[in-house]
């Protein structure tokens, strides 16, 4: 028997989810995919999508592409002369993001960088500083605090960072222990909960979605 917690998420699904065909289409394909978790929501996708509609975006950087959902959901919801930089290390998965972008007709949107994402955040940061709207961030745990100083320094004022898997099953919870991936995301927790450069809320969607607005 389905658990309360299921048929909420069930019921938010059936009441509030508008998937675009492709969406669905890629989520399904990666339902049968051994690391299908590792994909962003589509609840939480479709908050992002409304969030960079009323900001009026044009201009991210996604870090960590995976399969290329939250990439194509991004994509879907910039107009036709915004710009994605996706930030990604794997051949093969983000093969299968390309393919499922220009089967939507959103690939020119997107800009698939491969390679450690910290250098190409900071080939950015070369290229200018405050130039962007919004930053997703949704790769290695142990490195979301550097990717997190440098969404402060390529945003704009007002700018939007969103950060998945802050609650991380829960094991965030706890004062201490856990493994590498748990300890930095509590520490970069706590660090948000002070850090008066940015307004933020912490949200229970997915495995937990923190948005932080640049001040």
């Amino acid at each position: 028997m389905p658990s309360s917690a299921d048929r909420i998420e069930d019921y938010i699904r059936v009441h509030s989810l508008r998937e675009a065909p492709a969406l669905k289409a890629l989520r399904l394909e990666n339902e049968t995919k051994p690391r299908f978790n590792m994909q962003f929501t589509p609840e939480s996708a479709q908050l992002l999508q409304m969030m960079l509609r009323l900001m009026g975006a044009k201009r991210g950087i996604e870090v960590g592409t995976f399969t290329g959902y939250s990439g194509l959901a991004i994509a879907l919801a910039l107009p036709h002369d915004g710009k994605l930089i996706c930030c990604d290390v794997s051949e093969e998965y983000t093969a299968a993001a390309r393919r499922h972008w220009e089967k939507a007709g959103v690939a020119a949107k997107i800009d698939l960088r491969l390679g450690p994402a910290l250098a190409t955040l900071d080939t950015l940061i070369k290229a200018g500083a405050g130039k962007y709207d919004f930053m997703l961030i949704d790769a290695d745990k142990t490195g979301y605090d550097g990717y997190y100083e440098r969404a402060l320094v390529l945003l704009r004022a007002g700018g939007l960072i969103a950060i998945d898997n802050v609650l991380w099953g829960g094991a965030v919870i706890g004062a201490s222990g856990g493994g590498a991936d748990t300890r930095a995301l509590r520490a970069l927790n706590n660090k948000l909960a002070e850090d008066e450069r940015v307004d933020i809320s912490m949200l229970p969607l997915g495995d937990g979605l923190t948005l932080a607005r640049k001040r």
